[in-house]
């Protein structure tokens, strides 16, 4: 097996598939909310444990999947 191939045996590459990425960010976001609420609903508990860096976790899982979504819109248009 080799490692590399030349130019002239290379098959061409792939159409790109269209995908709409905003669906997949949006699904993420959702499950996020579900965490948040599942974290707020056990933050006491969560708290107690000296585990409160789950509502910290989930914050930023939110601020990054809005960014991401932003990011989509903007380079979509």
């Amino acid at each position: 097996m080799r490692l590399w191939l030349r130019d002239s045996e290379r098959r061409p590459d792939p159409v790109p598939a269209k995908t709409d990425d905003r669906k997949a960010v949006l699904v993420g976001l959702g499950l996020w909310v579900v965490a948040l609420v599942v974290v707020l609903v056990f933050g006491r508990q969560l708290a107690d444990a000296g585990d409160g860096w789950w509502l910290w976790t989930v914050i930023i899982g939110l601020v990054l999947g809005l960014v991401g979504l932003v990011y989509l819109s903007v380079k979509r248009r």
